[in-house]
């Protein structure tokens, strides 16, 4: 495994926005140039940071859908996640030190599942999944706090039999990089913070959560530059 990192004891803002650490990610990711491979985002922040890397790389796009599970009574926080194929990855330690039972685990994920299915209807549509088996996979999101949404899609892709799964953000911490590590062939990051605290956010100047309609606009927009096609609606053409 390889990380491309830079350290730092105090958390900054080092992009501008997510297109902006997309093509700086892009940058650590040269190596890619002129192969063929497959550029996954998990949705919603990672989108526009996989279509700069996507763009520079001239690879072939599409999602992986991973979404944490919260914790009752505090949403905010998270005791593991479930990615589109179902695949789920537990924080034992969290689960253990909330008292957790299997039966309210169960409740929660099962609410994710069903907003992962209304996503994934959303986003893709009747489109069929891109063929993974025997490529190079970049999997990227705008950030790593826990680490645990990415390693579900990480166990999601390796289902699909890719010869390689990469792992790209702009910015992680070192405790979600070396959980990564153990489930990802590679990671490669612009920024690694060894903090007591952390939050992707922190390292944008310009932070926001994306909607749902802004992932479809994203995903328009690829689909335009890539295939050459013609999205302006009827009335304005």
């Amino acid at each position: 495994m390889r990380r491309t990192t830079t350290y730092s004891a105090a958390p900054r803002a080092i992009f501008e926005n997510r297109h902006d650490a997309g093509r700086r990610l892009a940058a650590e990711l040269r190596e890619y140039n002129d192969q063929s491979v497959l550029v996954l985002a998990i949705p919603n922040g990672g989108v526009p940071v996989a279509l700069e890397v996507a763009s520079a790389l001239e690879a072939d796009l599409d999602l992986v859908i991973s979404r944490k599970i919260p914790m009752p009574l505090n949403p905010e926080a998270g005791f593991g996640a479930i990615a589109d194929d179902g695949t789920v990855i537990l924080n034992e330690e969290a689960v253990k030190r909330i008292g957790l039972s299997r039966q309210q685990i169960e409740y929660e994920a099962s609410k994710v599942r069903a907003a992962i299915k209304q996503r994934s209807i959303l986003y893709r549509g009747d489109r069929p999944l891109v063929r993974v088996s025997g490529r190079t996979v970049i999997i990227i999101d705008d950030g790593l706090a826990s680490g645990f949404t990415m390693m579900a899609a990480v166990g999601s892709v390796r289902h699909r039999r890719p010869k390689e799964i990469v792992v790209a953000v702009p910015c992680a911490s070192a405790t979600a990089v070396n959980q990564v590590e153990g489930v990802a062939d590679k990671v490669i990051t612009c920024f690694t913070a060894f903090t007591p605290r952390f939050a992707v956010a922190d390292f944008y100047r310009h932070w926001y959560d994306l909607s749902d309609d802004e992932v479809i606009r994203y995903l328009r927009q690829w689909r335009a530059q890539r295939f050459r096609l013609d999205i302006t609606p009827r009335q304005d053409r």
